[in-house]
């Protein structure tokens, strides 16, 4: 086969299923048996979620660097460069090391057809077990029950949230949704949750399958501070920690934390933490694209809050933003998503709004988003741009010094945004 670059295989990959979703494990899990099923040797910690697997990830990553254990982080969708989804030691992999791994899948694959998630998935595996780290880090791309990265029981397994998206494949109630998130879960083996007011269905699920639970608002404790400035984390075992707040805004980064750090504390046994690398490590933990402040003359503030819960946790954050000028927001989702309900929340704290669509096939047409949300913004400042880059830029021109630029929605539009940064 001749030779790949990165963007080439990603190309390829994309057309080898007829689909491009299809969850189940047992093409990837008959791929990966004939790689050899190399053994990860070190603890695995898998994270699902609705909303908040990124940032319980970025967080368990910079307590155990900070720690000095070396992690290997798999992740996605990335932003702007493939490359994002697969860290080891904290730096991304390269595109030779990403093409390497291809090629081993690839040899292995043989005649079964893999979605672009699952070849991904069993590359960043294959670089994984010959980088020799001492933790794995996997977070869940779609669901958990039937997701590739469950190809791997974890050690521990941590679900963020429980919110309403990608229902038409995790289906349409909060307990459906429950369902293929514990999937994830082990008998045996503990099951974190970060949400107080979790489906029922969710622990009750983790408990059926033999898992100790440990949930945020029962068995953990998160609670602020107002002495210190600061919170303090309550472990199962009574062990109590005085933290500071994370870097990451947003009163939600208080339940991710406690969750990566009941995480981490599960594998004390093979991973001792100390306290003062808890302390830096949610000094350090960073995410692009969650509510990520850009300060200039004009500030910019990115988001990829896509679906309902997580435009309330966007429009809290924005609520405690002080922004002396107004408020433009270039908002773009995916074609699958609740468009209205991502919308609303955010409609009293937005002056003018560039409806737009990402290069993503998947991307809503900007047009069928205005028409979506034609109740929704009634009222409202709003017109439709045929492209990110042409939105930021009419939203720019009209802005004044002080005013905020709102962009938010899916990771595409996001990206773009970035993108259009780094040029």
């Amino acid at each position: 086969m001749p030779t790949k670059t990165l963007n080439e295989w990603l190309a390829w990959q994309s057309t080898l299923h007829p689909n491009r979703m299809e969850l189940g494990l047992e093409r990837v899990a008959d791929v990966w048996s004939r790689l050899g099923a190399p053994a990860l040797g070190c603890p695995v910690i898998t994270v699902g979620g609705t909303n908040g697997k990124g940032s319980c990830v970025a967080l368990i990553e910079a307590m155990a660097q900070a720690a000095g254990y070396r992690t290997a982080c798999y992740t996605s969708p990335h932003l702007v460069r493939y490359n994002e989804r697969v860290r080891i030691d904290g730096e991304t992999v390269t595109d030779e090391a990403l093409c390497a791994a291809f090629d081993r899948v690839e040899g292995a694959r043989g005649a079964t057809p893999l979605t672009y998630f699952e070849f991904g998935t069993l590359a960043a595996l294959d670089l994984f077990a010959a980088a020799g780290p001492d933790l794995v880090v996997l977070e869940v791309g779609l669901g958990g029950r039937l997701d590739a990265v469950n190809l791997i029981d974890a050690d521990c397994a941590v679900v963020t949230s429980i919110g309403r998206d990608h229902m038409a494949w995790l289906g349409d109630t909060p307990d459906a949704i429950a369902m293929e998130k514990a999937g994830i879960f082990r008998s045996g083996r503990p099951a974190v949750i970060g949400q107080p007011d979790a489906p029922e269905r969710l622990r009750a699920q983790a408990q059926h399958l033999g898992a100790p639970v440990f949930q945020v608002g029962r068995e953990l404790g998160a609670e602020r501070d107002a002495e210190s400035g600061g919170w303090i984390w309550r472990g199962a075992d009574g062990e109590r920690l005085a933290l500071p707040i994370p870097a990451m805004r947003g009163a939600h980064q208080l339940h991710n934390a406690a969750a990566a750090l009941a995480a981490l504390r599960s594998l004390r046994a093979r991973l001792p933490l100390p306290v003062q690398a808890i302390r830096a490590g949610l000094g350090r933990a960073r995410l692009p694209g969650r509510f990520q402040v850009v300060p200039g003359t004009v500030t910019w503030i990115l988001d990829v809050a896509h679906n309902p819960q997580a435009a309330a946790a966007l429009a809290e954050n924005l609520r405690g933003f002080r922004s002396p000028g107004r408020v433009r927001a270039v908002f773009g989702v995916l074609a699958d998503k609740e468009a209205e309900a991502v919308a609303a929340p955010l409609k009293p704290l937005v002056d003018a709004w560039y409806l737009t669509a990402s290069r993503d096939a998947r991307a809503m047409p900007a047009a069928r988003l205005a028409e979506s949300l034609r109740d929704v913004l009634d009222g409202a400042q709003s017109a439709v741009w045929a492209s990110v880059p042409e939105a930021i830029d009419a939203a720019l021109a009209a802005s004044a010094p002080g005013d905020c630029l709102l962009i938010y929605g899916s990771f595409t539009i996001v990206g773009e945004a970035l993108a259009r940064q780094i040029e």
